[in-house]
């Protein structure tokens, strides 16, 4: 099969399941980290690769992963690396076109910090790396951005770290016209999405960019 993203389940929580599944293509390329094969199974694939120490994955999880040949990258328990660090990890040597992490939002704030910054590794800064679960996507954006969503969605611009210059918007309702956001300041939260698409672009920094899909 053809392969043109890679999609890592972590072990997060999953608000709904359906637009979690939504997210999904038929040529995904399916990474489970650790207990994130939950997730997996619960939204009826199959993992191509799980990685992890397992020791949040069932005994019945580990016999249907190794009847269905399903290759395992095992780590000990004592480690420097997160499960989901390590999945990333191997996902960038895939070289695949996008890289999205499926149920790494919510349930524990440091978890979720610390999941975000996996975003902004050395590693991976030029790759599409993304957290979504289906509500909710987190990404960076170093240069220029693309979001596709629809009108009402609330998009948040988070400067990173520093402060970030230059913020030209297209398609929000509060446009932002080569403005400098500061990480102090909350002058870039909750924007409106005036139609399916918008543009985000920078001069310098590293901008968080958090897009929440709104029902309609």
């Amino acid at each position: 099969m053809f392969y043109k993203r890679t999609i890592i389940f972590a072990n997060g929580e999953l608000p709904n399941q359906e637009k979690a599944r939504a997210l999904l293509h038929d040529n995904d390329f399916i990474i489970a980290a650790d207990g994130g094969t939950h997730h997996a199974f619960a939204l009826g694939r199959m993992p191509d690769v799980v990685i992890g120490d397992l020791d949040s994955v069932t005994k019945e999880e580990i016999a249907k992963i190794k009847q269905n040949n399903v290759d395992i990258i095992l780590f000990p328990r004592d480690k420097n690396e997160t499960d989901l660090e390590l999945a990333i990890q191997h996902a960038l040597t895939l070289s695949l076109e996008q890289i999205i992490i499926v149920g790494a939002l919510g349930a524990r704030l440091d978890q979720t910090l610390g999941n975000i910054s996996l975003l902004n590794s050395t590693q991976s800064s030029t790759a599409d790396l993304r957290l979504d679960d289906g509500v909710e996507e987190v990404f960076f954006c170093h240069s220029k951005s693309n979001i596709q969503g629809r009108s009402g969605d609330i998009i948040s611009l988070i400067p990173w770290q520093d402060e970030v210059t230059g913020v030209l918007t297209t398609g929000l309702k509060w446009p932002l016209q080569s403005e400098t956001l500061y990480p102090q300041k909350t002058r870039g939260i909750s924007n409106e999405m005036l139609s399916d698409t918008a543009i985000i672009q920078i001069k310098s920094g590293l901008l968080l960019i958090i897009h929440r899909r709104v029902d309609k």
